[in-house]
């Protein structure tokens, strides 16, 4: 639909990328600070961010790139760097529903562990995709530098 009121498809990814962006900012930013908001009692304001921010960050960062994708009509399929990626946005989506958000609003010490748990999963997906996607490995048996 955006397509049909820009002329390049560039522009589109270029904006698609520019949103995918701000979604990887929006979706991992805020757990940096979920443990010191923890420690200082600040649960109402951490599940709030959590489901106002971050959650649905995720969820604008899978539409962009699925945009990126269908735009540039890649078969994700045989792109394996971007299937894994696909793979881990589905893990950290499960995460941050099924370990952080309950965790968020609860002060007891089960719930700090499964928050650091789940931040510390979080944190990992986040850089190996950010890895898949800056080096795109598996790319003719080699690997491309984010061309």
């Amino acid at each position: 639909m955006i397509a049909i009121f820009l002329n390049e498809n560039q522009t589109l990814v270029r904006l698609l990328y520019f949103v995918h962006i701000i979604g990887i900012v929006g979706a991992f930013g805020p757990l940096f600070l979920y443990p010191r908001m923890q420690r200082a009692g600040e649960t109402t304001a951490m599940a709030a961010l959590h489901m106002k921010l971050a959650f649905p960050s995720l969820v604008i960062l899978w539409i962009a790139g699925m945009g990126m994708a269908g735009v540039n009509k890649f078969s994700l399929g045989s792109m394996y760097w971007i299937t894994s990626t696909i793979i881990l946005w589905v893990v950290a989506l499960a995460v941050s529903w099924f370990l952080i958000r309950p965790a968020v609003s609860d002060t007891s010490e089960d719930a700090r562990k499964k928050m650091a748990a789940g931040i510390g999963v979080t944190h990992l997906i986040f850089v190996v995709s950010l890895l898949l996607m800056i080096f795109k490995p598996f790319v003719d048996g080699t690997y491309v530098f984010n061309s």
